[in-house]
Order: C-alpha cells, then structure tokens, then sequence
C-alpha cells in the first residue's frame, strides 16, 4: 500500500496562505467522509498517485493536469492524443514520491484527487495540505469494490456526474454478472493462484493486499493468503510449498524463463502450462497501479479461472472496455498485443 512520505509532502507547507477555492456553498463527502467543497471552477486536477491519475483520466480527460509518471510509447497509443502524453508532474502518495508541494501549487490545481487507502495517514495528509492551501484535496476509496462509489464522488467534484453513473453502473453490471455465475462453484472447484510480481517471481500479494484484490473478488484460493496488507518476499521454497495450481504474472522476463528454469518445473502450475501473463496496455489488467484498469481485468481472470462459466469473447469486451474508459478503440493488431501481456 502507498506510504507517503509526509516529511517531504508537507515541507514548507507554512508558508502558503489560503487560497480563495474553498469559499464555496456545495461540498462533497469523500470516501474518507471528509466534507470537501467543490471548486468554483474544476478546470486543473492534480492526482496524488498513479491510481487516481488513471480514475480521473477515464471519467474527465481534459481535467488531468498531467501523470505521476510519464508515460511510455507503447501505452500512448492507447491514450486520448495530447492527454496520454501529459508531462510527468510527480506523486504526492505512494512509493516514491516525488511532488514537491510548491510545484504542485505553481500547477494552480483547482483540486487534488488520491485513491487508495483511507486511512488516518492519508486522512491527515489530504487535511493538513487542504486546510494551508486552500485547494480541495479528495479521498478516494481505491478498493476494488469501491470504484462504482469513487467514480460518484469524483463525478459530483468534477461536475461531470452523467459520466461517472455511465462508468460505476458499467462497473456494478460486470462485478454482479461475474460474481452470480461464480457463486454456485464449489470450493473444491476454485484453483489456488500464486501470484508473481518481479523478474524472479518471489514477489507476491498477501491476503489482505490491494494488489490481489480481483482473485479475492473471484473467490480464488491465493497461496498467500497469509496475515498481512501488502507486497511479501517469498522464497521459492515456499511456492514449491504451496504448489499453486494456476501462477498470474505482471513480469515479462518472469513469464518467459518460468516454463524452462528447472526449479519451477515440478510446481503443477507449471507442468500444467497455466502460468498466465497479465495484459498491461495502456495500464496492467491485475495490477500495477491498482485502479479503475482492474475491470477489465476481472473478465480476463474470470476466464482463466472459470471457463466454462465464461465462454464470453474477451476481445469484444476489452475493445468496448478501451472505448468507453479510455475512449480508444483498438484495433485487432493492438487487441492481439495487448492480450498477449506483453509492450
């Protein structure tokens, strides 16, 4: 889960004076049920992190003042021309963060947006940056089954609500179709699942983390469902433990030497060829960051797992994914790329 550095967010915060944008009469309950007010004018948002830059860019486009990280040639085309290659302006939240806060006022934001972790942390963050410079700062809930809510939420701040019902119903519609037909499937009938982050695949989710949350949604079995909220090291030892009957990977280098590194060979995931390469263009369909680009995701897993109860095209469905979130419509050429997990 994301860790801000508060340290650095809040240098220098002492120095800024109010400023006039929260002089407004309507306000919105964030997820975090912070009261923040909607801007007089919501022209320039800043996300805090990877996860909301990519919520924000599905729902409002034009509001994104840029990207935590720019990105590569490869995702642009996958991404509304002169949007997806916004300059690269830095996180507020999150593993390296790298916004210094009196750049993000030179930006003149008329609000910040973070999603993930709604914490007392993250809370006080968004409170402490709010209150000493005058820009609303929303929390939004980054948990898998809160996106339909966040989408609500961030619709009313942006005055852009028509579209955000548009998304969280097309969110709500898939989450309640998959989960109805993987209800009646019996316990002994769901796989158990590594999932293998990194380039030796001993990066994995723990029970609790937000990085597994869709194989939580499906009901698979996680190898790793151990105490815990994050990202673990695990030895291989371990996973030849546990011998997942189904690997999901992120890595690229992972997923080519696994199926001919001799000491995976005896894992049953393995031997059975179902070590399975996630999509990742423009954003990964499991992971990597974990926002709104896991919905598609749970299609494309729920297949995998299930797929008898799933005889569904995942072309169709990721092409109309694309044109509706990213409004992009790929082509066959880039359908075959994207699923084929690699770029």
């Amino acid at each position: 889960m994301r860790n801000p550095d508060r340290r650095l967010v809040l240098a220098g915060l002492g120095s800024f004076v109010t400023a006039p944008h929260l002089a407004r009469a309507a306000s919105v309950r964030d997820s975090a049920n912070r009261e923040v007010a909607i801007p007089g004018k919501v022209q320039r948002v800043f996300p805090a992190g990877p996860p909301a830059a990519i919520q924000l860019y599905t729902l409002a486009p034009d509001l994104l003042l840029g990207w935590p990280r720019a990105n590569r040639a490869e995702e642009l085309e996958f991404l509304l021309p002169g949007i997806g290659d916004r300059p690269e302006i830095g996180r507020i939240t999150g593993r390296g963060n790298s916004a210094n806060l009196e750049a993000v006022l030179q930006l003149k934001p008329d609000l910040i947006v973070d999603a993930g972790s709604t914490g007392r942390t993250y809370v006080e963050l968004a409170d402490r940056v709010q209150d000493q410079t005058g820009i609303p700062y929303a929390l939004l809930d980054g948990r898998f089954a809160a996106i339909p809510e966040s989408y609500r939420i961030l619709g009313r701040l942006t005055g852009r609500s028509e579209r955000a019902e548009t998304l969280a119903i097309w969110c709500e519609t898939a989450m309640a179709t998959i989960q109805g037909r993987i209800a009646g499937i019996p316990a002994d009938r769901r796989p158990s699942v590594y999932y293998a982050r990194g380039p030796r695949g001993l990066e994995t989710g723990l029970g609790g983390s937000i990085n597994v949350e869709t194989l939580t949604f499906l009901g698979a079995r996680n190898v790793a469902d151990q105490p815990g909220s994050g990202l673990a090291q695990v030895s291989l030892e371990q996973v030849l433990a546990w011998d997942p009957a189904v690997i999901v990977t992120i890595d690229l280098a992972f997923s080519d030497a696994v199926r001919s590194d001799p000491a995976w060979a005896d894992v049953k995931a393995v031997k059975a060829g179902r070590v399975h390469l996630s999509p990742k263009l423009p954003f990964g369909w499991v992971d990597f960051p974990p926002s709104v680009n896991r919905m598609i995701g749970l299609w494309w897993l729920a297949k995998l797992l299930y797929p008898e109860a799933f005889p569904e095209d995942i072309r169709k469905i990721a092409r109309d994914f694309h044109t509706l979130f990213y409004q992009v419509t790929p082509s066959d050429v880039q359908l075959d790329r994207i699923l084929a997990g690699r770029g």
